[in-house]
Parts: structure tokens; sequence; C-alpha cells
């Protein structure tokens, strides 16, 4: 029997780093807790005190090891004692900055191709922000903002590839970026679109199931009953037509399944009497 898959954990920015830590102190404790082990890699970022900042959270939150990994070019995706880093942690964390540094700089490299393994075999996986858009397969790699889709707003880009099934979009009500996400799908229905406000996350477990963790709100634009798409006809910067899509706005403790497409509330808590 194969390895079960490890978590991935897409986050939409500007997460909490004071009090309540939700979000991170959940992925810690994914990751062992005080016997967890965490590479940090600060990639996106072009501050130098990024990867140091995350080392300090991740201790102050009891796990045994937090590594920033500073990948400053290709070059550095060949070390071999980074290499061996990511064949020891538990959970990596991708910083937020610019995800086409990442894809540049990592695509195709011998770290890119140790994420995706370590994954598969069981290693978690976080990214905020630039991170977070970075994770799968097809990445928005830019984009003008905007409620409503239009022909040729967003730019895709190869990503990490560590799943196919969605095509995640971040700082998502804070940047008004529904429309971005909606264009990115318009090119092809076939992936789920997640948009992640600030300060909340999507825990995706190895059975496809998302949970929502976080004081925002998580958009699912599900598009695999799209009955109607105009995109093929449009020019540039003109709206889109769309129909029979299916939206749901989710909150904290609120789950989707990837595979089956279902939605559903956070579990009741019985009231004490």
């Amino acid at each position: 029997m194969g390895a079960t898959r490890g978590f991935i954990v897409p986050v939409g920015g500007a997460e909490e780093k004071i009090g309540d830590v939700a979000i991170l102190r959940r992925f810690a404790s994914l990751c062992g807790g005080s016997q967890g082990r965490i590479a940090i890699i600060p990639t996106a970022s072009e501050l130098a005190e990024t990867g140091g900042r995350y080392e300090e959270l991740f201790h102050s939150l009891g796990v045994s090891v937090a590594r920033s990994l500073p990948i400053a070019s290709r070059a550095d995706c060949q070390r071999r004692e980074w290499l061996d880093v990511l064949d020891e942690v538990e959970g990596v964390f991708l910083t937020g900055g610019n995800q086409l540094r990442l894809s540049t700089m990592i695509g195709g490299t011998e770290v890119a191709r140790a994420l995706r393994r370590r994954n598969a075999e069981g290693m978690h996986v976080a990214g905020t922000s630039a991170g977070a858009a970075f994770l799968c397969e097809h990445m928005i790699a830019f984009g003008r903002e905007g409620a409503s889709p239009r022909a040729k707003i967003v730019t895709l880009a190869a990503g990490l590839g560590l799943t196919n099934r969605i095509i995640i979009d971040q700082h998502f009500r804070q940047r008004d970026r529904l429309g971005r996400l909606l264009t990115a799908l318009a090119y092809n229905p076939f992936a789920i679109g997640i948009g992640l406000d600030e300060n909340t996350a999507g825990f995706v477990g190895p059975d496809e199931t998302l949970e929502v963790v976080g004081s925002g709100a998580l958009t699912i634009v599900d598009s695999s009953e799209l009955e109607f798409s105009s995109m093929a006809k449009v020019r540039k910067n003109d709206p889109v037509c769309l129909i029979g899509l299916r939206l749901h706005i989710l909150n904290d403790g609120s789950t989707f399944n990837l595979h089956t497409r279902l939605a559903a509330p956070p579990p009741v808590v019985a009231k004490r009497p």
C-alpha cells in the first residue's frame, strides 16, 4: 500500500502572527508539535528577515526545529544540505511575496521534485499569499482586480504541482479578486476555484476534504456543471458570460470535499444547559 499524502495548506496571506495564531498553530501541531520539524522557504519575499521571522514564530509555537532555506537562485536548489533538510522535516512553509520568484527559481529543480515527492510520502506543505498560489499545478501569476470575469485579464503559469484539482487566489475579499478567479476558471473549467481571504486557510487532507481555519471567508467556485462560457468568443477586456457556476462561501470549521464537491457548514456545538 502506498504512503498517505500529506496535507496541502493554502493560506490567504496576512495570517495572525501575534495573539490568536490559529493557522500557524494548527500547522505546527499537524507537523508534530514539540517533536515537529519545519523548513521555511522564504524565496517569494525580497526581505532578508522573512525566513528568520518565521523561524521565531514556529519556535514560539513549540516545534523542535524550524529552519529557513533562503533559496535565492536556481543553483541553490541543488544544494545537498538543503535537500537533506527537506528529506528530514515533517512540514514545509512557503512565505508570501511574489509567486513568480517561486516559479522561476524553484520550478523544475531538485527542490520542486523533493517537495512533490515528500508531500506524496506524507510531508505537509503550506504556503501563504504567493506561497499559496504556487502550490497548485496551475498558478495565477498576475491579473487585474474586479468582480467580473473579463477576457485575458489573468495570466496563468505553471506552479509547484502538488495538486491539479484547484486554482487558488489569495487576499481575496480584501483585493476584490472574484473576477480574476472566475476568468482563470473560464479558460478551462476542470479545476475548482478557491478564493482565500486574509488570515484564512484551507487544510486539504489526504482524503481531499478541505477544512476552513481562520477569521475570514473561503470562497469556492465549482465550475463542474458549467453550461456555457463565452471565453472563446470575446475580445480582450470584454466581460465573459458564464452560466451554471456554483458558489459557496465557507467560514471557520466549514468543509468542502474536492472529490464529491459537497460543502458542509461547521458542526453545531451543543450549548451547555
